[in-house]
């Protein structure tokens, strides 16, 4: 009987995994992308005074980065964009494609005196490795809602690796308990739907699965990206949400414009 139990188990777990491949397979999955353009004359960034290691430090060109804007594109950098779940919601089915980052390594660095990146995604399935790769001593504060809070003094070229199995609802902030000045954000989630804009302002979230879901949009200094204009016509997003509709292809929203006023 035990033989047979554990035969027909088997067989279970066989007919399973046969029909999740099945549905996977069925799925279909599209891509999201976009732009974010400052709608004004670019800000200037400007030097961050440097209070600590002034002999080191003041050699790494140090400029704020609490809103960085390419002055000729006007792209806005730094915008978080990921695929938001309601609590007590499942996450989304995810794409064979992810599962070669599934445990992968995530590197925060404190080198020439800040935080890079300065904006960091890390699924609750891989590791942060922390490290700091400069001369002098560092530190990294990770100020966590959900997980437990990092608090760490690195010497030079020291590192350690930190875990958080639990997604986070918004952006953690990354500081140093030394510099005062360095600092960044964490955001941890328990699927890999979320992107980051580059120096130009473009973002690409790839094999997302089809149908519609609820995105949310966020920047350390405007906070939620409520306010929003797309083909010329203004639009209020209630907290930084918006709902797409994801097709088996591209899904562009186009130039996002985001108002001065707002940051």
């Amino acid at each position: 009987m035990k033989a047979y139990c554990n035969r027909l188990a088997a067989c279970c777990m066989f007919f399973l995994g046969t029909l999740f491949i099945s549905c996977l397979q069925a799925q279909e999955w599209g891509n999201l992308t976009g732009r974010f353009l400052y709608a004004g004359e670019p800000p200037v960034r400007q030097p961050i005074e440097i209070t600590k290691d002034k002999e080191y430090c003041g050699k790494c060109n140090l400029l704020e980065e609490d809103l960085v804007v390419d002055a000729k594109t006007k792209g806005v950098a730094n915008v978080i964009v990921w695929l938001y779940v309601a609590k007590r919601k499942p996450p989304p089915p995810v794409h064979p494609a992810y599962a070669k980052t599934d445990q992968a390594t995530v590197i925060i660095d404190s080198e020439e005196c800040r935080v890079k990146p300065h904006v960091s995604l890390l699924r609750t399935s891989q590791t942060l490795l922390i490290r700091n790769t400069d001369s002098i001593g560092d530190g990294l504060k990770i100020d966590a809602f959900r997980n437990s809070s990092v608090n760490l003094l690195l010497g030079p070229n020291a590192e350690m690796t930190r875990r958080f199995p639990k997604p986070e609802r918004l952006p953690a902030p990354v500081s140093c308990p030394i510099h005062p000045w360095e600092s960044g954000w964490l955001l941890v989630l328990q699927h890999p739907y979320m992107a980051v804009s580059d120096t130009e302002g473009r973002f690409e979230i790839k094999n997302i699965p089809a149908g519609k879901w609820t995105f949310q949009f966020w920047q350390e200094r405007a906070g939620y990206l409520d306010q929003v204009k797309m083909a010329g016509k203004s639009q209020s997003w209630r907290r930084g949400r918006l709902e797409i509709d994801i097709s088996a292809e591209t899904t562009d929203l186009g130039p996002i414009e985001l108002a001065p006023e707002i940051f």
